[in-house]
């Protein structure tokens, strides 16, 4: 009894829990109960793609890695929100590549081998990717073998284990690039052209027919009030093209947006701050800390030349570029909208646009004197060789003693620390930096051509919104809000109430995060697709100055559209087939019994047009196709019509044909080639719909 009691104590919720699912169990269908516990666990997937569900912590792994790629290959570990974005799509299409298009084209038979592997990787049939991959190729620009080795050599020495992710990276790559490439060719190979379908092209497209025609214009000035179309026309014109309906879940808002923009006083303020610091901006000799505590635009090292200030504003790009040598180095303030500049040159200089850079990187606590030794060995020499060969290098510090190739190198495509190789630096004369990767022997073997170069500090003031403006703001948003009491029925109240704009964004996505011009403003989308039809929002907050209120009045599921999503998208499609046919029997009505096209175009007060038709596809261009189809199986000096086209009615005759031998046989071929390149574009979006892959990555990102 003591045990069944000290059961009781410690395991009394556990055993609770279990009871109470067992009698859910049999309250409950088994099948749903799955689905449900399905349902709980996958709204925390980023997604499913062919039946693997990929869990949000998985994906964040994965966006790691692809950061570390990032960080190597652009030398900075700072990310904006696009290259943020451009991360998490290689780290998706990588897991597609993974689960899906390399299984499906392992499926069609098709296999990447070791030895095929190692070929790729080597000069024996060396990968393109690795072929135009910067860090192989030369000062030229060309790929060459001796770095990459470098490169593989370097990997298992590196202690950060960040070489061995890019390797990594690099052979996943050309292994997928592989599949891809034998794919492409099995499926283009596939598409093939036989003599009969060649020759019948050709024709096709050489022989023209001079036809001449009465046409009849449908008119659109009025509605046809006659012509009525039927619900059950609409139900079967949907079902019989029910393919065309698929969506993507959507949702339909109406939202109005309360900008903070600065008042008159706000603008005056911050010209004031200026104009309060100017003197002391022209004389300052610690610009990097004054910028720190007076501007919006922190001091920058960058040379800037002629040009490249008009992205900041083009009148201080003509001030600093101001060819009068007696002109001031301190600007006036210059005013653009709610921003005050003033600029000031620091320094001028002919320094080049880029240098090509070699680096030796050593670390540990031997580095810096190995560092001194290499670079007296490099200067005695005169020359680059093999120094492993020649020096004794510390196997802890760098795996060769060979200089290894960084490549072009510019101010904007910069290794931190690295900055003085484009200005300071000597061609052809090593020397040490020390950067937060730890002590490099550098040298810069090329450089372009110097040009004029500033330095240029800039004092920045940009007009904000004080406490008194925001505050107006917002209290006119909660106004609204308030009146909206969360209904959509609220939300057109306040908008009538208020007298305020009320903007309409219907098939909003559920990736959107731009709403009207307003970047940044996913919270609004997450919003919409978590609340239910009929509601309004509360006050969205968008980049501290857009006070959004939303509301709902329409969700699009994913999947098929409803007959009555699509009904008036439908609606018109037949109107205009049984306007057609309605206008086709008043002219038949009234030609019937002429003989001749003249007489057709008396009776119907028109003119008589004639033109070459040909029924190829690039002679489509700017003909009703309906008219094409009819003209070229009509029989020659015969009245025929009316036929119904597109946006008219046609009578007309056939004078006779004729066959060129302007399209010749390449001609042909290009264009089935043509055809090709767009079928092979599709294949993987059929790949993954037909694998039902679910892209949740909106969700949470």
């Amino acid at each position: 009894m003591a045990v069944l009691q000290n059961i009781r104590v410690k395991f009394g919720l556990a055993i609770s829990i279990l009871i109470a699912l067992a009698l859910l169990s049999f309250i409950i269908d088994p099948t749903t109960l799955s689905t449900a516990l399905q349902s709980m666990s996958s709204k925390y997937d980023v997604g499913k793609i062919n039946g693997k569900s990929i869990s949000y912590t998985d994906f964040q792994d994965d966006i790691q890695t692809f950061t570390t790629i990032h960080e190597l290959t652009s030398g900075s570990s700072a990310q904006n929100e696009e290259q943020q974005q451009q991360i998490r799509d290689a780290a998706w299409q990588n897991l597609i590549d993974k689960y899906l298009f390399v299984k499906q084209a392992k499926a069609a038979g098709i296999n990447v081998g070791e030895a095929e592997m190692l070929a790729l990787t080597s000069n024996e049939m060396t990968s393109d990717v690795l072929k135009t991959n910067y860090a192989f190729l030369d000062q030229d620009g060309n790929y060459d073998p001796s770095m990459l080795v470098d490169f593989v050599k370097s990997v298992d020495s590196d202690a950060s284990g960040r070489l061995r992710t890019y390797w990594d990276f690099l052979q996943n790559s050309i292994y997928n690039q592989q599949f891809y490439n034998k794919y492409a060719a099995l499926f283009n190979t596939s598409n093939f052209q036989n003599d009969l379908m060649l020759r019948k092209t050709i024709e096709e497209n050489n022989n023209t027919t001079e036809v001449r025609f009465v046409m009849l214009p449908f008119g659109y000035a009025t509605t046809d009030t006659s012509v009525v179309v039927t619900s059950d026309e609409i139900k079967k014109y949907y079902n019989d093209h029910k393919e065309f309906f698929r969506q993507n879940a959507s949702r339909d808002i109406e939202y109005v947006v309360f900008e903070v923009v600065p008042s008159d006083q706000d603008i005056a303020d911050a010209n004031t701050k200026v104009s309060e610091v100017y003197d002391e901006f022209a004389t300052t000799e610690n610009m990097k800390n004054f910028l720190l505590k007076n501007s919006d635009r922190a001091w920058s090292e960058y040379w800037y030349k002629e040009g490249e200030l008009s992205a900041i504003n083009s009148e201080l790009d003509a001030f600093a570029f101001n060819s009068d040598r007696n002109a001031p180095k301190v600007s006036s303030v210059i005013k653009e909208g709610n921003t005050f500049y003033a600029g000031r040159i620091m320094d001028t200089a002919m320094v080049p646009d880029s240098a090509y850079v070699k680096h030796i990187l050593l670390q540990g606590t031997n580095a810096a004197h190995l560092a001194d030794s290499l670079v007296t060995v490099l200067r005695n020499r005169g020359s680059f060789p093999n120094l492993a060969a020649m020096y004794s290098v510390d196997q802890n510090s760098a795996a060769d003693g060979e200089l290894g190739n960084i490549g072009w190198m510019t101010q904007s495509y910069m290794i931190p620390g690295f900055e003085s190789v484009i200005k300071d630096a000597e061609v052809g004369k090593p020397f040490v930096l020390t950067t937060q990767y730890g002590t490099h022997v550098v040298v810069v073997s090329k450089k372009s051509k110097p040009v004029l170069k500033k330095q240029v500090a800039i004092l920045e003031q940009t007009a904000l919104a004080g406490r008194e403006t925001y505050n107006e703001y917002y209290n006119q948003a909660s106004r609204f809000a308030a009146i909206t009491n969360g209904t959509l029925e609220g939300y057109k109240a306040a908008v009538d109430s208020m007298g305020v704009y009320s903007h309409t964004l219907n098939n909003l996505l559920e990736s959107a995060s731009t709403i009207g011009s307003i970047d940044n403003a996913k919270e609004v989308t997450r919003w919409a697709f978590d609340a239910k039809k009929g509601k309004a929002s509360k006050i969205i907050t968008v980049n501290n100055n857009f006070f959004i209120i939303a509301a709902l009045n329409g969700i699009h599921d994913e999947g098929y559209a409803t007959v009555a999503e699509v009904a008036e998208n439908i609606r018109p499609t037949l109107y205009m087939e049984k306007l057609g046919a309605k206008k086709a029997d008043e002219v038949a009505a009234k030609i019937q019994g002429l003989t001749t096209l003249e007489e057709v175009a008396d009776a119907l007060d028109a003119s008589i047009s004639t033109q070459n038709i040909a029924f190829g596809a690039l002679s489509l261009q700017g003909v009703d196709p309906k008219f094409i189809g009819a003209v070229t199986v009509a029989p020659e000096h015969q009245l025929c019509g009316p036929v119904a086209g597109t946006v008219a009615v046609y009578v007309f005759e056939v004078e006779g044909r004729d066959t060129g031998s302007y399209y010749t046989e390449d001609d042909a071929k290009n264009l089935e080639t043509q055809k090709n390149q767009y079928n092979s574009q599709l294949v993987m979006s059929v790949m993954q719909r037909a694998a039902d892959v679910k892209d949740n990555r909106a969700r949470f990102f």
